[in-house]
C-alpha cells in the first residue's frame, strides 16, 4: 500500500480532573500493534470469496487506513455514525479493530433485510456515512442521498456510478490514508462504539447501544469458558452475519491470535469445501445447518478432522440428532446462549454434556448449560424477587455485556432494564446442578433458523394486505430449524387469495426469512374482551405435547 506523510495527534500533557483521571481508556493503534508484533505473519484474516489475506501485521496497518479514511477523509466525529450494510468478507475489515481506532460510532445492520427497513433504520440513526456492497448502489442511491448520506461502495462501481454525487469508491480511499499509529483514546465504558438493531414487542427493531467493555466482556467470557479453546491455532469460519451472533467470536479469536475466516453465504458444499482446505478449527452453526451437514457427510464425507469446536445457538438441539451428529463428527459440540443485550457467552453447554448416554445428559441437554463464571443469572417473579432453583419466572442477566440501553428509546429501556438487570423477556429455570432451562417466552419472537423474527412485524405485513382482514403469526415446531413462522389469517369478507400469494406479498416486503413457511386461512381468531388477538392460544394448539415452548 502507497504511503503518504502524515502527522500524528500530539498527546496531552495537561492535568486532568479527578473524575476524568478514574476513567478507563484505551488506545486500539496501540493494542492492535502489540498483537500485530506478537502474532507478525499469522494469518488474521481469510476472505474466501474475495481472496483476501492479512497477516496480523497487515491487519494493523490495514486497519490504521479504514480509522484514517473515517477521521480524516470522511471526517467522522465523536457522536456521529456511520452504517454498514455489508458482506461477511467486507465486514471483517470494518470490525473491531477499526472503528475502535476512530471516535465515530458505527451502525451495524442485517444485510438480508428489506430496503424499506433499512430506510427505516437510516431514519433512526442518522448515518452521515453508509459503506454499501456496490452492487446495491443502484437500488439504494436515491434513498441514501434524500437522508444526506455519503456513500462508501466497497468494489470498484461502474464510470456512472463513479460519477454521481456523494459516491466513494472504499479501495482509493483506503490506499491514500495514512497507516501510522495515532492517539485516539475512547472512554470504554462511555463511548458508544457500536449501534445494532433487534427486535421490540412492536416489532419494530430497537437499536441496541454497545460501549467497549460491552465487548471486552464478551472477549472474557470466550476466553473464561476454555472449553471453547481459543488459541494462535484458532481458524473460525464464519458463514452466518458477523453483524450478529458471530461477532462474539471474531473479537476472541483477535484477541487469541488465531484466524477469521468469512464466506458470505450460507452455502454448505463452500463451508465443507472451506473446513477442507483451510484447516478450519472452530465454526458457528445454528442445529438446522448442523442437521444438513449431518446428511451431506453420510453422502459424501470431506475431511474434517481440524475441527475441534463447532458451536450452535438459537435453538437446542435434538437429542435423537446429537447422537447421530456425535458418531460422524466426535464431540465437538458447545450450545452458547446469548442475546443482542448482552452479547456474550451467558450459559454455555460443554462438549462432554453433548452424549446423550444417561437421563442425566439427556435432561441437560434440553436446557442452555450452565451460566459463565461472573455472570449473574436469576429467576424473577413479576415484581423481580428472585426465586429459588426449580420454580419458574422470568430470566433476568447482570453482568459487565449489559448493554447501555436503547438509542432514542428510553420507554423501552426503562422498561427491559432494572437495578442494572436485563429482563430477558425469557421464562425458565435454574435446576439443582446450575443448568439453565428456558421453557417459553414473555416475548413473541419467534427463532428461526438462528434469525430472530418479530409476529407483530409479520402480522402487519400480512395485513396490509387488501385481502386479509386480521392475521396470527406464531413459530411452530420444525425438526431443522427450531420454529418456523406459521399464520392463520382471517379473510375480509367476499376476499379470496391464495396463501402462496399471501407468502410471497410477505417475502416482498420483509424479505425471505421474516416470512411465513406455512399459512392457514380460518373463520376467526381468539381475542381478548378488547379484540386483541391472543397469540399464545393460536400458538399452544401446535406446541402440544412439545417438551420444551421454544425452539
Amino acid at each position: 500500500m502507497a504511503q503518504r506523510e502524515c502527522a500524528l495527534a500530539k498527546p496531552r500533557c495537561d492535568l486532568l480532573e479527578p473524575s476524568e483521571q478514574s476513567t478507563m481508556k484505551m488506545n486500539f493503534c496501540r493494542i492492535m500493534r502489540l498483537l500485530a508484533l506478537r502474532y507478525g505473519d499469522h494469518e488474521a484474516i481469510v476472505n474466501i470469496e474475495r481472496n483476501r489475506r492479512y497477516t496480523y501485521a497487515q491487519y494493523h496497518l490495514l486497519s490504521n487506513r479504514i480509522a484514517d479514511v473515517l477521521r480524516t477523509t470522511l471526517k467522522v466525529r465523536a457522536g456521529e455514525r456511520f452504517m454498514l450494510i455489508l458482506e461477511n468478507d467486507n465486514l471483517s475489515l470494518m470490525m473491531f479493530p477499526s472503528t475502535f481506532k476512530q471516535e465515530g460510532t458505527v451502525v451495524m445492520t442485517n444485510l438480508r433485510d428489506a430496503l424499506d427497513e433499512h430506510a427505516r433504520q437510516i431514519d433512526l440513526v442518522k448515518p452521515r456515512i453508509v459503506f454499501l456492497e456496490t452492487r446495491l448502489l443502484d437500488s439504494y442511491y436515491e434513498i441514501l442521498r434524500h437522508r444526506g448520506c455519503e456513500v462508501v461502495v466497497m468494489d470498484p462501481p461502474t464510470a456512472e456510478q463513479a460519477a454521481l454525487p456523494g459516491v466513494h469508491s472504499f479501495w482509493p480511499l483506503v490506499e491514500a490514508a495514512c497507516d501510522l499509529d495515532n492517539e485516539v483514546n475512547l472512554d470504554t465504558d462511555e463511548h458508544i462504539c457500536m449501534l445494532r438493531f433487534t427486535g421490540g414487542t412492536t416489532g419494530k427493531g430497537k437499536c441496541a447501544m454497545y460501549s467497549i467493555d460491552n465487548w471486552m466482556a464478551c472477549r472474557d467470557a470466550a476466553f473464561i469458558n476454555t472449553d471453547l479453546g481459543f488459541s494462535s491455532t484458532t481458524r473460525l469460519l464464519h458463514v452466518s452475519p458477523l453483524s450478529h451472533g458471530t461477532l462474539m467470536k471474531f473479537i476472541p479469536t483477535v484477541y487469541a491470535g488465531g484466524t477469521n475466516i468469512t464466506l458470505n453465504h450460507l452455502d454448505m458444499e463452500s463451508w465443507r469445501r472451506t473446513v477442507e482446505h483451510e484447516r478450519v478449527t472452530h465454526s458457528f452453526l445454528v442445529p438446522t445447518v448442523l442437521y444438513r451437514l449431518l446428511e451431506l457427510q453420510r453422502s459424501d464425507p470431506k475431511d474434517f478432522s481440524s475441527l475441534t469446536t463447532l458451536i450452535y445457538g438459537a435453538a437446542p438441539m435434538s437429542p435423537d440428532k446429537l447422537g447421530e451428529l456425535v458418531a460422524c463428527f466426535g464431540q465437538i459440540f458447545t450450545q452458547g446462549y446469548a442475546a443482542t443485550e448482552s452479547p456474550m457467552l451467558i450459559t454455555t453447554l460443554n462438549k462432554a454434556a453433548h452424549q446423550p448416554d444417561s437421563a442425566t445428559t439427556l435432561q441437560h441437554l434440553s436446557s442452555a448449560g450452565r451460566p459463565t463464571p461472573g455472570v449473574e443469572v436469576f429467576i424473577a417473579d413479576a415484581q423481580g424477587n428472585p426465586l429459588p432453583n426449580g420454580e419458574t419466572g422470568e430470566i433476568r442477566i447482570r453482568c459487565k455485556a449489559i448493554i447501555k440501553g436503547y438509542y432514542e428509546n428510553p420507554e423501552a429501556t426503562v422498561a427491559e432494564f432494572e437495578d442494572g438487570a436485563w429482563k430477558s423477556g425469557d421464562l425458565g429455570y435454574i435446576d439443582a446442578d446450575g443448568y439453565l432451562y428456558i421453557v417459553d417466552r414473555l416475548k413473541d419472537m419467534i427463532i428461526s433458523g438462528g434469525f430472530n423474527v418479530y409476529a407483530v412485524e409479520v402480522e402487519a405485513a400480512l395485513a396490509a394486505h387488501p385481502s386479509v382482514m386480521m392475521a396470527a403469526v406464531v413459530g411452530i415446531p420444525h425438526a431443522e430449524w427450531g420454529e418456523a413462522i406459521h399464520a392463520e389469517v382471517v379473510l375480509r369478507k367476499g376476499e379470496t387469495v391464495s396463501a402462496e400469494a399471501l407468502i410471497a406479498h410477505t417475502r416482498a416486503r420483509l424479505g425471505g426469512y421474516k416470512a411465513p413457511k406455512s399459512l392457514v386461512f380460518v373463520d376467526e381468531l381468539p381475542t381478548s374482551a378488547v379484540g386483541k388477538v391472543l397469540r399464545r392460544q393460536v400458538r399452544e394448539k401446535y406446541w402440544q405435547g412439545a417438551l420444551r415452548k421454544i425452539g
